[in-house]
C-alpha cells in the first residue's frame, strides 16, 4: 500500500510540475506576443520608434533593432525576423520586393525628408560649368528622384513620362553636359568633399555627417511626391495584426508628431 501511495504522489507531482510548465510557457509566449521589433537606423527614425515605445498601448513594448545598413531592415522583416521597420520610402522598399521576391508593404506614411543637392565650391546651380561630376545615387529609385529634381529645375530634360522613375538614359537633354558619378547613397557625403565632385544630391541625415542642412543647398526639391515619404513597413501577412495597429497609432501620436515639427523642422516635416 505504502508503494502504491508513493507512485501515486509522484505521479501527481509530475502532473503538477507539467502543469506548472505548461503555464510557464504560455506566460513567455504571450509576454513574446507583447514585443513588437522594429528595426531602423538614423537618429531621425530611430528617435521615432524610441518615442512610440513610450507610448504604446494595450501592454505592448518595443524593441528596436539598430541596424547599420540600408539592407539588413528589409532582410530582417522579409525573413519574419522583426515584425516591422521605418527606414525607408515606398519605391525603394518596392524594388527590394522585385529583386528579393518580398512581400513588404507600407502601413503608414510618417515624414517627408527635405532631400536637394549640395555643393562644396558653387553657391548657385547657375555657376556650375560645363562638364562638372554630378553625385547620384546608385540606387534606381533615388536616382530617379535625384534626375527629377534636375528636370524641375531645367537643367536637365528627362523623357516625357518617366517622372520620378527615369534613369540615367532617360536625359535627352544635358546642356551643361554634366557628367554623372554613381555613389552609394551612404557614401554621398563623403562624395561632397571630393575635389571633382561639383554637386552631390543628399538627405539632411546624411549631409549632416559633414556639417550641412537643407538651408545649404543650392537646388531642393520643390514638388514633393509622398510615395518617397519615409514610411512604416510590415509585411502582407502581419500588416493587419494587433502588433501593427498598435504601433501605428502610436508612431502618428501627437508626440511623435510635435517631436518631427520641433527637432527636425529644418530637415523633414510630417506626412500623417
Amino acid at each position: 500500500m505504502k508503494k502504491k501511495l508513493w507512485f501515486s504522489l509522484l505521479v501527481v507531482a509530475g502532473i503538477a510540475m507539467v502543469g506548472c510548465s505548461g503555464q510557464k510557457e504560455k506566460a513567455d509566449t504571450e509576454k513574446e506576443d507583447k514585443i513588437i521589433k522594429v528595426a531602423s537606423h538614423i537618429p531621425s527614425t530611430v528617435e521615432v520608434v524610441e518615442l512610440a515605445g513610450k507610448n504604446i498601448e494595450d501592454g505592448y513594448k518595443v524593441e528596436l533593432v539598430q541596424v547599420n545598413d540600408n539592407i539588413q531592415y528589409n532582410e530582417l522583416l522579409n525573413a519574419k525576423e522583426i515584425d516591422a521597420n521605418f527606414a525607408q520610402h515606398e519605391p525603394f522598399m518596392q524594388k527590394f520586393n522585385e529583386e528579393k521576391d518580398g512581400n513588404l508593404v507600407v502601413v503608414q506614411k510618417i515624414y517627408n525628408a527635405k532631400v536637394g543637392f549640395y555643393s562644396k565650391e558653387y553657391q548657385d546651380v547657375a555657376d556650375l560649368p560645363e562638364g562638372a561630376k554630378v553625385a547620384l545615387p546608385s540606387d534606381v529609385s533615388n536616382e530617379g528622384r535625384a534626375l527629377a529634381i534636375l528636370d524641375d529645375a531645367g537643367l536637365i530634360k528627362l523623357k516625357d513620362g518617366v517622372g520620378f522613375n527615369g534613369t540615367i538614359k532617360d536625359v535627352v537633354e544635358n546642356p551643361k553636359k554634366f557628367e554623372w558619378v554613381s555613389v552609394d547613397l551612404l557614401n554621398l557625403a563623403e562624395a561632397y568633399n571630393e575635389k571633382d565632385i561639383a554637386m552631390v544630391y543628399n538627405y539632411p541625415t546624411y549631409i549632416a555627417k559633414v556639417g550641412l542642412t537643407p538651408k545649404d543647398a543650392i537646388l531642393l526639391e520643390e514638388k514633393v511626391d509622398e510615395r518617397f515619404a519615409i514610411s512604416l513597413v510590415a509585411r502582407t501577412d502581419n500588416q493587419e495584426s494587433d502588433k501593427i495597429k498598435a504601433l501605428k497609432k502610436a508612431m502618428t501620436s501627437d508626440e511623435v508628431k510635435e517631436l518631427l515639427e520641433t527637432k527636425y523642422s529644418e530637415t523633414l516635416t510630417p506626412a500623417f
